[in-house]
């Protein structure tokens, strides 16, 4: 038992676990629908409409949702285009953002407030759609993967973060190096990457996800289906749901319940398996963006 508990008075021991249940109740009302969907992707699919949205162990334990996906004729296609959006968009991303966050963060570069003003103009005025649109298709890169990761290059609000991390590293560490004869490159891949390795991790976390749930770009861009990324898949599966009507082998309402839980379980899976290895950076990564700058 927690030692400020038995030290407190009465009133604040009741206070503390009431404060303890609360924070319980909010767990679990957080995490069932996670763990709803879950137990459901595993459950027969007819006993999941049985059971009218309360469902808190497997019904008929049955992966008959899951071989349903896997067979889907465009599901590991859009999984590896996924990956390969994946891989692309981060290495354009990161290189981009983390130039761009340097640049800015240098104290000797002329200008630097006005274009960050101009950056930051862009984050609540855009060109639009329809112009985005015909810029991307005058270079020639609608239909091809170039159209998932290059116009999104650089997310104004990562810049942001990470410009404020390189500012804060100390003006006489960065001295010492220059004085020892470090170039400008090394003062940044050697002393200032480093020290600001929380907020890259950060950064690296956030264009992930962003990239991993992306359908809408898809979308606007991408007419052949075999480059389609698996979130478009998903959303496909979600409307057809929805509206009541069949793709191929999700020929059943009923198992189309079922499939639609164990897309979201399956197209999940691998950011919660990256999540932990990056969370213990998170917190200071983003204290670091909202302290400074």
């Amino acid at each position: 038992m927690n030692v400020s508990i038995l030290k407190a008075s009465p009133g604040e021991k009741i206070i503390q676990i009431l404060n303890i249940l609360l924070m319980l109740f909010v767990v679990l009302v957080t995490l069932y629908p996670f763990w709803y969907i879950f137990v459901a992707s595993f459950s027969d699919p007819y006993e999941v409409i049985r059971a009218g949205g309360l469902m808190i162990w497997f019904r008929g334990f049955d992966l008959y949702a899951y071989k349903e996906v896997f067979a889907h004729r465009l599901f590991w296609t859009s999984y590896r285009n996924t990956g390969i959006y994946l891989a692309g968009g981060l290495v354009v991303n990161m290189f981009m953002t983390t130039l761009g966050a340097y640049a800015l963060s240098r104290k000797n570069i002329r200008g630097r407030l006005l274009i960050m003003k101009v950056i930051v103009f862009t984050m609540f005025f855009s060109g639009g759609m329809i112009p985005t649109y015909l810029v991307v298709n005058n270079l020639r890169m609608t239909d091809t993967m170039w159209s998932q990761f290059v116009p999104y290059a650089i997310n104004t609000y990562n810049l942001i973060i990470l410009r404020t991390a390189f500012s804060a590293v100390p003006d006489a560490i960065e001295e010492a190096a220059t004085i020892d004869g470090a170039s400008p490159a090394q003062v940044m891949l050697r002393i200032v990457l480093p020290l600001a390795l929380p907020s890259i991790m950060v950064i690296g976390l956030y264009y992930t996800e962003e990239i991993w749930n992306s359908y809408f770009r898809a979308l606007v861009y991408i007419r052949s289906s075999s480059r389609y990324p698996l979130q478009l898949i998903l959303q496909q599966v979600l409307l057809s749901n929805v509206k009541g009507q069949s793709d191929q082998s999700f020929v059943n309402t009923n198992i189309g319940q079922t499939v639609k839980y164990a897309t979201i379980i399956i197209s999940t899976l691998p950011v919660l398996m990256v999540y932990p290895f990056i969370q213990r950076f998170f917190v200071q990564g983003v204290m670091i963006g909202s302290i400074k700058g």
